[in-house]
């Protein structure tokens, strides 16, 4: 099981850089108040805004790397695995591209990195952003339109243990204030897994072990198709779109089962799911009298997944055991907001609603199972109104942002048709925020900043079903967990080419997984999240800088938390690194060479494994006045990834040693006819809600 717990890592880089200034470009309305400190008369590779790091991409080493995420995956403080990216040291993140946040990730990978302008990291985000938001990525593509049709079209095929392929293609039509836009993607993805888990525990006074040993085949075929519009007549625009995204997937287990010092049982598990999800979402954006910002967004999006799961044992007398689930969501939003200069700053009031609907139908075919691991139906509704406001000022050496946001929810849970009272509720939140910065020299600037927070959990995580794993191990959610409560003091700091991070994170009601017995009529574990309470620090130096055709990035760092459950401390520190290198070669050649690792350590209940020595690397040549691109890309070149960890809980160890398909090798074919960004303005009117779905 995916514990889906994010490690932290630190990124590196060295050597001083001389590069010609490019245009500083303003950034949002959300912090184009707060002071632009430049660190010397040469465009840096990384600048810093107040709280947020500026990238520029356009005229960089970065230009032609190829797509938006390769173009991610060399900046500082962000990290890329696959298409999942994310920051470290910061639990969510939101991706906005020219102001509308990111749906998709492949939207990253429709996006080519010579369209790019700039890349801002907000590492403290205001009450615009919403309470659960920790960082966000602010992608800013060139303005370039032409009348007329463009087409972009992208194919890669990629070989690990296995091949894998997608394909995408992406058509656009400008003429007068229309803007017309399609796009269609395919892809076929085929990982496999091997590992072994080992649970160590005393059980009625004799010590005990549970194993299992796993060889898993995952197959995904996923496709997904989006047609929309935008009108702009003068300062006001309007625009839509629909996205289908239709999803089929197998994953096999042939593995084995052990108790002790007994004979393995083969165990063979197969999981067949089919997954589809319709999104229409709409915007309108007007600016009145040059002064007055108004924006309006509004999202319908429905889905349902499905899965058949079999598990059987081939040589064993032991029956099979055969479960279904069915999961269907339904999602309302709106976001309404106004922006407009006040008291020599600028000010934004807003409000946001939603409305959402989530069932899951969990079906044990199985009557013997059935006993311990019974069917259930789950609904869970949940209705939230928030309004915000944030206000930001700049003066020659100060500059300070205010926000707050107030948001009401009413959420009620059901369990097999009947309303559970403990876990239903109704809240009122306050989530204030804070930043303060000033600057010392055009070299030397501080920033400080407070905000709190509430994170909801993802409703993967609020089930009340159980899921047969083997014969003594199941997992499930746990409909009763809290909202965390997040105080997070943040210090921010530049001094020539240098940049510091420091976070001091105290959360309330956090979740992690344990395991413990659970009540069976034999031996069983079960795997879940609980509510436990945990502070940590994150600190990072980063030196970043470009030196003619070379660009480092280097970042080192620290995670350390505190946290105790019953008897046991998991507060291990984790130290780790990263060092990217960018070159720039003749002949539109363009070479990346990225070393990682970090040590072992503990990170909620998981303490991860030691990887000393991780390495990925690429070249890209553009051809055909830059129409056409090949780039080929090795990861995980020595096989170095450390994939394992262990837990202790509740008096049960557990060992998990696992070996991934992550050294591979893939190749990248991108052409362009008159490329053209879409002009979409829409933002996402609750993209938290659409995160937990």
């Amino acid at each position: 099981m995916n514990l889906n717990i994010k490690y932290l890592t630190l990124t590196a880089f060295i050597v001083p850089f001389l590069s010609p200034a490019q245009n500083n470009e303003p950034s949002d309305s959300l912090t184009k108040q707060l002071q632009e400190i430049v660190v010397t008369a040469k465009q840096p590779a990384t600048r810093l805004n107040g709280t947020t790091l500026v990238s520029t991409i356009n005229g960089s080493s970065l230009q032609n790397i190829g797509t938006a995420l390769d173009v991610l995956a060399q900046l500082p403080m962000i990290r890329v695995d696959e298409t999942d990216v994310s920051v470290i040291g910061k639990s969510d993140i939101e991706i906005y591209i020219d102001g509308r946040p990111m749906h998709d990730p492949k939207e990253l990978q429709h996006l080519l990195s010579s369209d790019m302008k700039k890349v801002e990291l907000l590492m403290a985000p205001g009450a615009a952003y919403g309470s659960t938001v920790g960082a966000v990525i602010k992608i800013t593509t060139r303005r370039s339109f032409i009348n007329g049709l463009s087409l972009t079209a992208m194919s890669q095929s990629q070989h690990r243990r296995k091949w894998s392929l997608s394909q995408t293609a992406d058509i656009n039509y400008r003429t007068g204030g229309w803007d017309i836009f399609a796009s269609v993607d395919f892809s076929h993805s085929n990982s496999r897994v091997k590992g072994t888990t080992v649970n160590n525990l005393v059980y009625n006074g004799e010590p005990t072990t549970i194993g299992s040993s796993q060889n898993n085949k995952y197959k995904v075929n996923a496709s997904s198709v989006k047609a929309g519009f935008n009108y702009t007549d003068g300062r006001q625009s309007l625009g839509a779109y629909y996205r289908l995204n239709p999803e089929h997937s197998d994953f096999t287990n042939n593995g084995t089962e052990w108790l002790n010092d007994y004979q393995p049982d083969e165990r063979d598990i197969a999981r067949k799911t089919a997954a589809k999800s319709h999104l229409v979402s709409t915007y309108y954006d007007n600016t009145i009298d040059n002064k007055y910002h108004l924006h309006f967004d509004g999202d319908f999006r429905t889905a349902y997944i499905d899965n058949n799961v079999k598990t059987s044992y081939p040589n064993s007398e032991i029956s099979a055991v055969k479960s279904t689930d069915h999961n269907r969501s339904t999602l309302w939003a709106g976001k309404l907001y106004l922006d407009f200069p006040l008291l020599k700053g600028n000010f934004s009031v807003g409000a946001q609603s939603s409305h959402t609907r989530s069932t899951l139908d969990y079906i044990m075919l199985n009557p013997e199972i059935g006993s311990y691991i019974p069917s259930s139906l789950s609904r869970s509704r949940l209705m939230s109104t928030g309004l915000f406001a944030s206000w930001a000022r700049m003066t020659e050496r100060w500059s300070m942002s205010l926000g707050a946001r107030y948001e009401y929810i009413d959420y009620t849970f059901r369990l097999n048709e009947v309303k559970d009272n403990d876990i239903s509720r109704t809240d009122h939140l306050l989530t204030p925020d804070i930043s303060i910065g000033y600057t010392f020299s055009p070299t030397a600037q501080l920033n400080i900043s407070y905000k709190t927070s509430t994170v909801k959990p993802p409703y993967s995580r609020l089930t009340g079903s159980k899921n047969y794993v083997g014969i003594h191990e199941l997992e499930g959610g746990n409909p009763g967990l809290r909202d965390e409560t997040m105080h997070d003091f943040q210090i921010f700091g530049m001094w020539k080419n240098f940049l510091l991070q420091a976070d001091y994170i105290r959360s309330a009601d956090s979740y992690a997984f344990v395991k413990q017995l659970y009540e069976a009529p034999t031996l069983q574990l079960l795997l879940h999240p609980i509510n436990i309470d945990v502070s940590s620090i994150n600190l990072y130096l980063i030196w970043s800088n470009n030196f003619r055709h070379w660009r480092p990035d280097y970042t080192v760092g620290l995670y350390r938390q505190w946290l105790k459950i019953n008897d046991t401390k998991y507060d291990k520190p984790i130290f780790s690194y990263y060092f990217y290198n960018t070159f720039t070669l003749p002949y539109d050649f363009t070479l990346t060479a990225n070393v990682s690792g970090q040590t072992e350590g503990d990170m909620h209940t998981n303490r991860f494994g030691t990887t000393w020595f991780t390495m990925n690397a690429s070249v890209s040549k553009a051809f055909l006045n830059k129409t056409l691109t090949i780039k080929i890309s090795a990861t995980d070149i020595f096989n170095t990834a450390n994939n394992d960890w262990t837990m202790y809980t509740y008096g049960i160890s557990v060992d998990k040693r696992q070996s991934y398909d992550r050294r591979g090798i893939s190749l990248n074919l991108t052409y362009r006819f008159q490329p053209r960004k879409s002009k979409y303005k829409g933002k996402a009117a609750s993209e938290a809600e659409l995160k937990r779905l």
